[in-house]
């Protein structure tokens, strides 16, 4: 078990970040993967400094044709059993969907999806085997209902619950758990790349990278759908009560792009 690793995409900031920071802080090994090279290695290094684990960093644009398989490869060839998967890379986009660049919008559905959907197809064979490991998929709320103005970022964090969800029941005996954790509003720079006023979002319903993080390495071994924060599962639970056109337009009001046509 000396070469176990936690494998976590979308490294280089965010719940990411935060994921990996907590992770060492346990005294597990840690592989980084993001596109931003310069990022992983500053943060590795901080981690095998204050930590004493090692922590790895291995640059990669999952959007790419074949990245997930060389990232495979790349894991095998330093001698590295991937423990955990915490598969955590994704962006959103927003805006009107007529009025975006379709080609963006591909891209988004082939690393939030295409790329998790593979990477676990690599690495959960191996943990099947050995009868243990986790697997932990980033989703959002916004999974849990469509959100206009960010309508392929939430499908595919639809997408991210129910593949989850169902991986979750085939693998019980196995050893191996699959938790989805499912972000509500997250002070990130996902922020800084959206147009939304969220002035009128109350303070209670915001909860940092690290709160985040440490909800899901808590929940890991259970596995199952997690909503993170309080308030988040309050909200999430009522949704079940409402009808689903209230609810898509609810979240188009909050949604709506400050320059929006109304």
């Amino acid at each position: 078990m000396a070469n176990d690793i936690v494998l976590i995409t979308g490294a280089s900031s965010g719940i990411g970040e935060a994921l990996a920071r907590r992770v060492a802080q346990s005294g597990r090994s840690v592989a980084l993967v993001a596109r931003r090279a310069d990022r992983l290695e500053a943060l590795a290094a901080e981690l095998r400094r204050d930590h004493g684990i090692e922590a790895q960093a291995l640059p990669c644009d999952l959007t790419k044709p074949g990245a997930i398989a060389a990232l495979a490869r790349e894991v095998e060839q330093r001698g590295l059993t991937v423990d955990w998967l915490v598969n955590n890379a994704g962006f959103g986009t927003f805006g009107a969907f007529h009025a975006l660049p379709v080609e963006r919008e591909l891209e988004e559905i082939r690393l939030n999806v295409e790329a998790l959907v593979e990477a676990t197809g690599r690495f959960l064979p191996a943990m099947v085997q050995r009868r243990r490991g986790v697997v932990m998929n980033i989703s959002s709320i916004g999974g849990l209902f469509p959100g206009p103005f960010m309508s392929t970022y939430t499908a595919t964090k639809a997408f991210v619950v129910a593949f989850s969800a169902g991986l979750e029941v085939e693998l019980r005996g196995t050893g191996v758990s699959v938790l989805c954790v499912c972000p509500g509003f997250t002070r990130t720079e996902f922020q800084s790349h959206v147009d939304v006023d969220t002035s009128t979002i109350p303070s209670l319903a915001w909860q940092s990278a690290d709160d985040v993080a440490g909800e899901a390495l808590a929940a890991a071994s259970r596995g199952g759908i997690l909503v993170n924060g309080r308030m988040n599962r309050v909200f999430t639970g009522m949704l079940g009560f409402l009808p689903r056109t209230w609810v898509t337009r609810a979240s188009a009001a909050i949604l709506r792009p400050r320059d929006a046509v109304h």
